[in-house]
């Protein structure tokens, strides 16, 4: 996958690989100490239903940067 940009990330529309609107994304989580990303967080679409990503405390969900599939215009993650 090439160099993107965190800044061109924040707030990009995060997609399921079935098409289904998952939520926008908020933010990444990551390792202070060896720089590998986590999750993640994203605030999910009200039209959501029946997913096993977990949520943090506040309510967004936590996907694991592993099930990155696609960033252009949307991301896209596996489901």
């Amino acid at each position: 996958m090439a160099a993107i940009l965190a800044e061109n990330l924040s707030g990009k529309d995060v997609m399921g690989t079935d098409g289904a609107e998952i939520g926008s994304l908020y933010n990444i989580t990551m390792d202070f100490s060896s720089g590998a990303l986590h999750n993640l967080v994203i605030d999910p679409a009200d039209s959501l239903r029946n997913t096993d990503f977990e949520y943090s405390d506040q309510g967004r969900l936590l996907v694991p940067v592993g099930r990155v599939k696609a960033v252009k215009d949307h991301m896209i993650v596996q489901r």
